[in-house]
C-alpha cells in the first residue's frame, strides 16, 4: 500500500496518509499525493466532501525531520509543501479530519483548514515548532488566533503546549470525539451527510463563512518566507540535530 492511500466512498474521497513505520511523517511525495488528491476532487462533480485521516494510532507526526535537514542546507523549503499547503488553502470541497494519536506540527495545523475535526480520546494535538527554531505554517499564525484567541494559540504554537482531544474540541479546533473504535465511522457518517446537502449551497455558503482564500494564501506565503530564514539559521540547524540525535 502507498504512503498515501486514496480511495473514494461514493460522493466521498478518502486521504489517508498510511507510513505508520514512522508515525506518518510526511515525505515531499507524500505532500504531492494529498496535493494531486484534493486537487482532482475539486474538478470532480461527483466528489462532494473529504476525509483525511492517519492510521490506528497515529494521524500524523509533522513533517519528515531529515527533508528539513536537507533542505536546511539548500536554503529552500520544498515545493510540495507550498503547493499542498496553496491547495488545502483554496479546496472549496468541505474537508472531515478524522485524528487518532498524535497530530503533530503541521498534522495540527491542516486541521484548522477542516470544516469538521473528529478525534479519538486519544488523539493529542502539538506544535513544537519554536522549540525546533522554526516558527508555525500553513496560516496558523492567522487562523488559530482568530479561532481560538490570542492566549490559546501562543500557548499552542509559541510555547508548544499539547492540546488533549477534549481540550482542542474546547478551543474549537476539535468537533467531537469519540472512542477510538468509532472514530472512521463517525468521520465516514458525517462526510456522507455533508455529501448528501445540496453540493452548490455548501460550496456557497462555506465560501462567505471563510472569509478571504487570498489573505489566507498570503499570511502562508509570509510564513514559508520566514520559515525558510530560520531553517537556514544556525539555532534550527542545532535544535533539529539535537533532536534527531535524540531519536537514535
Amino acid at each position: 500500500m502507498p504512503d498515501v492511500f486514496i480511495s473514494n466512498d461514493g460522493p466521498v474521497r478518502k486521504i489517508r496518509m498510511n507510513r505508520p513505520e514512522k508515525k506518518n511523517a510526511l515525505t515531499l511525495a507524500m505532500y504531492e499525493s494529498m496535493a494531486n488528491a484534493i486537487e482532482d476532487a475539486g474538478k470532480s462533480d461527483g466528489v462532494r466532501c473529504l476525509i483525511i485521516a492517519g492510521t490506528q494510532d497515529v494521524f500524523c507526526a509533522g513533517n519528515d525531520l531529515n527533508d528539513f535537514i536537507v533542505m536546511a542546507r539548500s536554503g529552500s523549503l520544498g515545493e510540495p509543501i507550498v503547493r499542498f499547503l496553496h491547495t488545502l488553502a483554496r479546496c472549496e470541497k468541505p474537508i472531515v479530519a478524522a485524528v487518532s494519536g498524535a497530530a503533530v506540527g503541521v498534522g495540527t495545523t491542516m486541521l484548522l483548514h477542516c470544516d469538521q475535526v473528529i478525534a479519538s480520546d486519544s488523539a493529542v494535538l502539538l506544535t513544537p515548532f519554536v522549540s525546533l527554531g522554526l516558527l508555525p505554517e500553513a496560516g496558523s499564525s492567522l487562523i488559530a488566533p482568530r479561532l481560538m484567541g490570542h492566549a490559546r494559540a501562543f500557548s499552542l504554537l509559541i510555547m508548544g503546549k499539547p492540546l488533549t482531544a477534549e481540550e482542542a474540541r474546547s478551543a474549537g479546533i476539535v468537533n467531537t470525539v469519540v472512542p477510538a473504535a468509532e472514530l472512521d465511522g463517525q468521520a465516514l457518517n458525517i462526510a456522507r451527510e455533508i455529501a448528501g446537502l445540496p453540493p452548490e449551497s455548501v460550496i456557497a455558503a462555506r465560501r462567505l463563512m471563510r472569509g478571504s482564500v487570498e489573505e489566507t494564501i498570503a499570511r502562508i506565503d509570509e510564513e514559508v518566507e520566514a520559515f525558510k530564514t530560520r531553517l537556514a539559521s544556525p539555532e534550527a540547524q542545532k535544535a533539529l540535530a539535537a533532536f534527531l540525535n535524540r531519536k537514535r
